[in-house]
């Protein structure tokens, strides 16, 4: 795992220096550049050394036939394979950056990244062609933006693991993009193509870009994707798995078990994130029966009960027989990491489960150097409430007049969640245990966002917005159109749930939960894997019945009967909690003062973005009681927390 930088124009050897150095946190065992003969290209990269970690591995490298030098973040999983299809190749390090180089110099850009298993972002500069190559993996694990930048004397094309090497050049002066931040206020995060600054974008997954360098300019010449999801999603829903239910079971397990041993290979210690949920505890019992020895877990916890995942974690950390540490986040502990969250994140981002991660990678660096964590099975297998129960509101809501579902929404909306919280305590002995789930009043206004929907992809915008109007908390911004409000494209051949389940796949997955897991153990230089995302695992599990994952009204149907094969289902049934905090209750609490210096009036009409009352309103609503409004204000606050950290 590192960072790259890169640079076109005139005096980029001159500034590359200073980008590359603001990736040091992603890269801490050193850093390099390189600049073309002509001095109108540069390279830079910092390095977390985790496969051989020697100096000669180092980048940026230049290939043997010295007409390809590359700078490249992340890990391919299948560097050794590879490496033998290169039979008589002599090679001069152990490491998986020269396999891609190698492979790239006999094959070529375009023939090599269908061949790649991994996470990677990656700048390869062909000397003799004079083409820049850019291109990310096909998930979006991991992050690489690029643009024009404005307000340098000459014209500059940059690019980087993070905005904030591209934004250190001097002058840099790309106004905010509007529709990016509309966009940001609707989702918590910024969408891909898109970035926070006008010009400047980041690549989506399995995109890869060629630019014609000449003379200091850099010119599009191609822009496709190397791996469609949507279109491999269509060929998979058309070649289903065939075989019993134990066979299926079987042959995914085997799928998960190759997955997870490919990205336990590391030169550096190596361990793993324990939730207790399903998914984590699945990639952890595959390390355990793959290795001699007790695997490191991590895990965090919290004073409410209500966020409190770290009993479970103990538990199943026990019965697994790992080394486990875990640690338990007090407010305080926030308060010290919220002044971090606008540089550790280089444009907006709003999911509160930030801090946890943040910490939780944080207690991991002190042990290890790579963690392997549980993300993408809700994505893939069915575990999100949309996946599962959405399709029976859908049938509801098509049935019901529009009058009726403003009525209602009204209702739901006009009890605070917390009071629907009570009413729900107060009636469990009118259900069973199997009814149980979490923060109940928060998905009932999640409930009432959605009764207008007009269609499915509707419905999933709706249930994907954390602000159903984010133009009510801005002067002058107009909504963007994205790939949720043009559905036109969408196969018709999905079921509702498969439906749900690729939309988080290609929106929610990489825009908020991969980035966030980037940045988060990046800014404490860790490198984390995700087993899950393998993409031959995403394939192979596009192929199975829908009914080995949505079943009987819950989700995840497969995953779960393969970790009853290693933890007993006891130490396992329990309502999905999510990994984040108490927010509503701190932002009234001990987060009140920090929130309101961001707030201030004065300081929102000085900046000009939000609608200064709009925003007093919202926050008056929160502190009264009356209203729990602490994700739309968090957006505020993250917002104002980045833009504090550009000055």
């Amino acid at each position: 795992m590192c960072g790259l930088t890169g640079f076109v124009g005139l005096g980029s050897a001159d500034r590359i220096t200073e980008m590359t150095d603001r990736l040091i946190h992603r890269g801490p065992d050193g850093g390099a550049t390189w600049t073309s003969d002509d001095r109108f290209l540069s390279l830079g990269h910092r390095r977390l050394s985790i496969i051989d970690p020697r100096v000669i591995s180092a980048q940026p490298m230049r290939s043997r036939c010295e007409r390809y030098v590359i700078v490249f973040n992340g890990e391919i999983y299948n560097f050794r394979e590879l490496r033998a299809k290169l039979s008589g190749h002599p090679f001069r390090t152990e490491s998986d950056t020269e396999v891609l180089l190698e492979t790239i110099g006999k094959l070529g850009v375009s023939e090599t990244l269908p061949l790649l298993n991994g996470m990677f972002a990656f700048a390869v500069y062909d000397t003799h062609r004079e083409e820049l190559h850019l291109a990310i993996d096909r998930l979006g694990e991991k992050p690489l933006y690029y643009g024009e930048v404005q307000g340098m004397v000459e014209p500059v094309f940059a690019f980087a693991s993070e905005l904030k090497a591209i934004t250190s050049l001097p002058r840099f002066s790309n106004p905010i993009d509007d529709e990016a931040l509309t966009s940001y206020l609707r989702y918590n995060y910024v969408a891909a193509p898109r970035s926070i600054y006008q010009g400047i974008r980041k690549l989506e997954p399995g995109q890869h870009l060629t630019f014609r360098v000449n003379h200091g300019h850099a010119e599009l010449a191609d822009s496709h994707l190397y791996w469609d999801a949507q279109a491999v999603v269509e060929q998979a829903l058309a070649n289903p798995l065939v075989g019993s239910e134990q066979q299926l079971l079987d042959g995914l397990e085997d799928q998960i078990r190759q997955s997870v041993a490919s990205r336990m290979i590391s030169d550096v210690p190596l361990g793993a994130f324990l939730s207790g949920g399903y998914d984590s505890t699945l990639v952890v019992a595959m390390m355990a029966a793959s290795v001699n020895q007790p695997v490191q877990t991590f895990s965090i916890g919290q004073q409410d009960p209500l966020y409190n995942e770290a009993d479970h974690a103990r538990a199943v950390a026990k019965h697994l027989g790992t080394d486990h540490t875990e640690w338990i986040l007090s407010p305080d502990d926030a308060l010290e990491v919220i002044p971090k969250l606008g540089t550790m994140f280089c444009e907006p981002f709003a999911d509160a489960s930030q801090v946890p991660t943040y910490l939780v990678a944080n207690l991991t660096r002190q042990h290890v150097t790579v963690a392997l964590s549980g993300d993408g099975g809700d994505e893939l297998f069915g575990g999100y409430n949309r996946h599962f129960r959405a399709g029976s509101l859908w049938s509801r809501i098509r049935r019901a007049p529009v009058w009726s579902r403003k009525m209602m929404a009204h209702v739901i909306q006009s009890v605070p969640a917390t009071q629907w919280d009570q009413i729900y305590k107060r009636f469990s002995f009118l259900r069973g245990r199997s009814g149980e789930f979490a923060l109940p009043g928060v998905k009932l206004h999640k409930l009432a966002g959605v009764l207008h929907s007009d269609s499915p992809v509707d419905l999933y915008r709706r249930l994907a917005s954390v602000n159903q109007l984010p133009l009510n908390l801005l002067k002058n911004h107009r909504e963007p159109i994205d790939r949720l409000s043009e559905s036109g494209n969408l196969s018709d051949g999905m079921q509702f749930e498969e439906l749900m389940m690729f939309l988080d796949m290609v929106t929610y997955l990489p825009g908020d939960i991969l980035a966030k897991v980037d940045r988060a153990t990046m800014a404490t230089s860790l490198e984390s894997r995700v087993p899950l995302l393998d993409h031959q695992l995403v394939e192979h599990a596009w192929r199975m019945p829908l009914a080995m994952k949505v079943r009987d009204g819950d989700g995840k149907w497969a995953l779960k009967q393969i970790v009853h094969r290693y933890v007993p289902k006891v130490l396992m049934e329990r309502p999905k909690m999510g990994f984040s905090i108490p927010l509503s209750h701190w932002l009234r609490g001990p987060l009140r003062g920090w929130a309101a210096d961001l707030l201030d009036r004065d300081r929102l009409l000085a900046d000009g973005h939000f609608d200064a009352n709009a925003v007093h309103r919202l926050w008056q609503g929160h502190l009264s009681g009356k209203q729990e409004n602490e994700h739309q204000l968090w957006a505020v606050l993250m917002f104002q927390c980045w833009r504090a950290s550009q000055t």
